[in-house]
């Protein structure tokens, strides 16, 4: 409620209520929306902000909000948990041979984007430098949500999916740092200055994110929690305390958070199958309460000056600015064109930048209100130009790569007093399993196939017994071969029968 509106009324059960129904009716619209935007191929922020536009001040709701500090604090929040849920996802086989190629995309990359975005602003649309830089900045930073639910849901190849997903979870981290630099009051420091100041949040949320999502893989594999749903809860709650301890030692705690999440998510924790489901989950649940409230925020009938130099900026930023950075920082890595041109057209832009748009306001920057509404308009626009091209591109670029088969969905419960472990391992329909028999599998002593279940019935296996796609089995290990055994049966559902002993005959080993 914004002052001079009148007092503020106790909340009483009945206004209690009425909040609850809104927002339950507010939620279950934004979740059938998923299904509209994962058809169109829409990154989801499009609906999400849509629906908060509806409901602020110029829509049908005329809900008055205009609290900028909040907007911030919840886009921060939620933000934390996209790339915990990002990080919890990143494979890294896939990103392990692209990292020089992704960090040099954030770091580099994004100067190049900062400088070319920032002069069209000032000359060609007449903003002072201070303006422009913070929306070069701003609109440098491709959004993790936004590039994890596109290209998750195209076939593209591992080393392309690899280099813009770690891009995604880097960036963020020194756009951040620089925008609150350029948004702080008084004259913006040397370049060489802040250049340094950036690699050291960078550096201190690395070490931190390593350190804290190490040991948090450890204790989840050493220890036993007396229920299973107490895992979920426990790998999010790590992923925060790698934020929180980044952000408080100075660090970059958006990139601790994502590197914590990344090697939890690598480090095959018990009941891995439910914790990533809650993950999603609540990642999705972070995306369309912070898509909504930017929406709020907005006000559409004050956007109309801000269209024309929305779309000067945007159309240098995607045609200029971003190919040249891209190809500029994977030329010495010797990356196809093809490939180069994809990640330039994919560069996608979501919440991050609507988000960082409030940090000049929060700060009293002159000004902000317009940099605010200029990348509102640029990423509604740009995002709806290039989220739904991108499958039609890669065809056209002959990417897609459809010849990789589907990883197993393995489940580890550990029998602590047994000390065992017991995985259910589900083999779906691309697996190479299909077509092998147990004794086939090889697994190391101390492993066995003790029961599948097939057609909704269950049997124990003899060593001739053939696998079939659908199956699930139960596999029972010991303690010290509870790794091989999962490597193994990895292996044999991405290479089949002849997949080496311990082999790397797939990407899944």
């Amino acid at each position: 409620m914004r002052a001079g509106q009148g007092r503020i009324r106790p909340l009483t059960v009945h206004h209690l209520n009425q909040l609850l129904l809104v927002c339950s009716l507010v939620l279950l619209v934004a979740v059938a929306a998923v299904r509209i935007s994962s058809r169109s191929g829409l990154p989801s922020l499009l609906v999400y902000l849509g629906i908060g536009v509806a409901m602020g001040q110029d829509g049908i709701g005329d809900i008055h909000f205009d609290n900028a500090e909040l907007t911030q604090v919840i886009g921060y929040a939620a933000l934390v948990v996209i790339l915990a849920e990002g990080g919890l996802g990143t494979k890294w086989k896939e990103i392990e041979p692209v990292m020089p190629a992704a960090t040099a995309l954030a770091l580099a990359g994004v100067a190049v984007s900062v400088g070319v975005t920032a002069s069209a602003a000032h000359y060609l649309v007449g903003l002072e430098w201070r303006q422009a830089l913070i929306i070069g900045a701003v609109v440098s930073s491709t959004d993790a949500a936004a590039v994890f639910s596109v290209l998750r849901k195209i076939p593209l190849p591992a080393r392309v999916k690899g280099t813009l997903e770690a891009e995604s979870g880097f960036n963020d981290a020194p756009v951040v740092i620089l925008v609150v630099s350029l948004s702080t009051a008084g004259p913006v420091e040397h370049w060489y200055v802040l250049l340094g100041e950036i690699l050291l949040e960078l550096a201190i949320g690395a070490a931190i994110g390593l350190a804290v999502g190490w040991l948090g893989a450890w204790g989840l594999r050493h220890v036993a929690l007396p229920a299973s749903g107490l895992y979920p809860i426990a790998v999010m709650a790590i992923a925060v305390v790698a934020y929180a301890a980044g952000a408080l030692a100075h660090g970059s705690g958006f990139l601790a958070v994502y590197l914590a999440a990344m090697v939890m998510g690598n480090a095959r924790l018990p009941h891995w199958p439910a914790t990533r489901g809650f993950a999603d989950g609540l990642g999705w649940l972070a995306q369309i309460g912070m898509f909504v409230m930017l929406g709020l925020l907005v006000t559409p009938h004050e956007l109309g000056d801000d269209i024309v130099p929305a779309l000067v900026i945007g159309l240098v930023l995607t045609m200029v600015a971003r190919p040249l950075g891209v190809f500029a920082c994977l030329t010495p890595f010797r990356v196809p064109w093809r490939e180069s041109a994809l990640m330039s057209w994919a560069g996608l832009r979501g919440a991050v930048p609507i988000i960082l748009a409030t940090i000049p306001m929060v700060k009293g920057v002159e000004g902000s209100d317009r940099i605010f509404n200029i990348v509102f308009v640029l990423v509604v626009v740009y995002t709806l130009v290039q989220g739904p091209t991108l499958p039609w591109l890669g065809r056209k670029l002959r990417l897609g790569d459809g010849s990789e088969a589907s990883d197993l969905g393995i489940e580890s419960a550990p029998l602590e007093r047994l000390r065992g472990h017991l995985l259910s391992v589900a083999i779906p329909a691309g697996s190479k399993m299909h077509g092998v028999e147990v004794a086939e599998l090889r697994l190391p002593h101390g492993a066995a196939v003790t029961l599948i279940v097939r057609g909704g019935e269950s049997f124990v296996p003899l060593p001739t017994t053939i696998l079939q796609r659908g199956d699930e089995l139960l596999v029972v290990a010991t303690d010290p071969v509870r790794d091989a055994a999962e490597k193994r049966l990895r292996a044999v559902g991405h290479g089949g029968k002849l997949a080496g002993w311990l082999g790397t005959d797939g990407p899944g080993a």
